[in-house]
């Protein structure tokens, strides 16, 4: 009577494949994490530069057809039946105008300082710099270029909740908002290991500036098309300057690592 022979006693020639596998096996399991980030560092800028490219292609498209007039219509629209549900419905002009004040100068400029504070907490200087240059230039480019060069004027006072004072295209409510939030909420997730962390603060912080554009409207003090040129530009803007912290604050990180291993 005749027995297998064991798997410890099986033949080098069908050893050899087993080892040969298991230790490709071995290598892809290491190289895998390093292929992932690579990846991830290649795509991402790739998708931000697309989404600046879109949000400007987009905000073209949008103020070609204000200076041609062709949104007039609609924004008439919009604007007469957001004055007929203030009228309607009292306590939402209140909590309108509680919303347009998150994207108020006074409120942002709060929030930009303490980011910088804490940025510079971090050792991350270059980085608050950057975030500060962001929302100064961008603030410029809105009020001081932009809004002069279309000078549109705001909606009539009669369908408006109160009065604002400046040009009206694009919103700097709206735009400011999404610069400001936008970064802040990037820089924020960046921190977070975890996509479900990181999905969750982008999209508070898109929404933040979402409801301060709709508020902007339902108070009749920006026509739409205002609001949606703001989003685009403010996206656009934001994404930009992002693509730059985000490498100065790696350049810091890796510079602070090296600091802290030298004797």
């Amino acid at each position: 009577m005749t027995t297998k022979p064991s798997s410890r006693h099986a033949a080098p020639h069908e050893q050899a494949p087993a080892r040969r596998h298991s230790s490709l096996r071995a290598v892809l399991a290491r190289l895998a994490p390093r292929n992932i980030e690579t990846l991830r560092s290649l795509v991402a800028p790739l998708l931000a530069g697309l989404g600046v490219v879109l949000s400007l292609l987009l905000f073209a498209l949008v103020a070609s057809e204000v200076f041609e007039g062709d949104t007039r219509g609609l924004d008439t629209l919009l604007l007469q039946a957001a004055q007929r549900y203030r009228v309607a419905h009292p306590r939402f002009g209140e909590v309108m105008r509680d919303l347009s004040g998150l994207g108020s100068t006074v409120v942002l400029s709060l929030l930009v300082i303490a980011a910088m504070v804490y940025l510079a907490l971090l050792s991350a200087r270059r980085t608050a710099l950057l975030v500060a240059a962001s929302i100064v230039s961008g603030a410029a480019l809105i009020h001081l270029l932009l809004k002069p060069a279309f000078g549109r004027l705001r909606p009539d006072l009669a369908f408006a909740d109160h009065a604002a004072w400046g040009m009206s295209f694009p919103s700097g409510h709206a735009s400011m908002s999404a610069i400001v939030f936008l970064t802040l909420g990037a820089l924020v997730a960046d921190t977070r290991s975890r996509w479900a962390e990181r999905v969750f603060i982008l999209s508070m912080a898109a929404a933040a500036a979402f409801l301060v554009g709709v508020s902007r409207v339902a108070l009749g003090v920006h026509w739409a098309t205002d609001v949606l040129a703001g989003w685009a530009l403010g996206a656009a803007w934001a994404t930009g300057w992002l693509l730059v912290a985000h490498r100065v604050m790696r350049a810091e990180m890796t510079d602070a690592g090296e600091g802290r291993r030298r004797p």
